[in-house]
């Protein structure tokens, strides 16, 4: 039987339980211990009895008792093994969660910058061609893996492929892609020329990264969202108290704010950026 819990350990006479060793100690005194947990099968189980033995490593601290266990009213003499989360144990959680929703709102913020750079402004800009996808021998793949993609002025691009093969491949991509956007085709490169934005064009765009940037306050909303069941998870096998969840919250908090208002910057900059003629 291996659950997490909270024992309360009622010692015969002084004794110290520090896991800071990895080995098996037997305790003499056979102190008294009292628990509630809850066996494979969810059933809440009250275990009292004497502690033969325990022992400790990095990650946790395993209790050998012979113990009363009653069952749903019913009473039973058995041996239990105990185990029960240590602090460097729930620490190696809590560091994990806290990566995990960094990392994710990372990727958020990444995946809201690519969608703003997909967007032409009037300027020529090799990131508008992040998301053409090419079918290249029978296999969609992205368009700056097969060529090289270059800015000679302001208003223009140049696509210069690897392999000349692929010329009508990265033509006929960039025609059915959204770009609207009519590619030269030399027979060596394909020249883009970046037409300016009407007015109303423009106020189009303005709206279609304001929704993105919501997209992406959604997405570090629901992270959050995601971390905070983490905790409260904790919480219920015991491993935290509501005071740290407390704690945890406002950390993450500031964290999701932090992450708010890099959306908030970069869809400025965009709104910008559109909107100057």
């Amino acid at each position: 039987m291996a659950n997490f819990l909270q024992l309360q350990i009622k010692m015969a006479m002084s004794s110290s339980l520090s896991p800071a060793t990895s080995s098996v100690r037997s305790i003499c005194q056979q102190p008294r211990i009292t628990a509630k947990l809850l066996n494979p099968r969810k059933t809440l189980v009250s275990l009292q009895g004497n502690l033969l033995s325990w022992s400790s490593s990095a990650s946790y601290v395993k209790l050998r008792a012979r113990s009363t266990i009653v069952v749903k009213g019913l009473t039973q003499k058995r041996n239990a093994t105990i185990k029960c989360a240590t602090m460097e144990e729930i620490e190696a959680e809590k560091f994990l969660i806290e990566k995990n929703a960094k990392e994710r709102m990372e990727k958020a913020i990444d995946s809201v910058l690519s969608n703003f750079n997909s967007i032409r402004t009037g300027r020529s800009n090799p990131a508008m061609l992040d998301k053409v996808e090419v079918e290249y021998y029978g296999s969609p793949v992205n368009l700056k893996t097969i060529a090289q993609i270059s800015t000679p002025d302001s208003s223009s691009l140049l696509v210069q492929p690897y392999d000349k093969s692929s010329l009508k491949a990265i033509e006929k991509a960039i025609v059915n892609s959204d770009l609207g956007l009519t590619p030269s085709n030399d027979g060596e490169v394909i020249r883009l020329s970046i037409p300016q934005l009407t007015s109303d064009r423009r106020k189009e765009l303005s709206k279609i990264v304001s929704k993105q940037a919501e997209e992406g306050k959604v997405a570090i909303r629901n992270i959050r969202r995601d971390a905070i069941k983490s905790y409260d998870k904790l919480e219920k096998e015991k491993k935290l108290s509501e005071d740290n969840v407390k704690d945890l919250s406002v950390d993450l908090q500031k964290l999701t704010d932090e992450y708010m208002k890099k959306i908030d910057t970069i869809f400025k900059q965009k709104e910008k950026e559109v909107l100057t003629v």
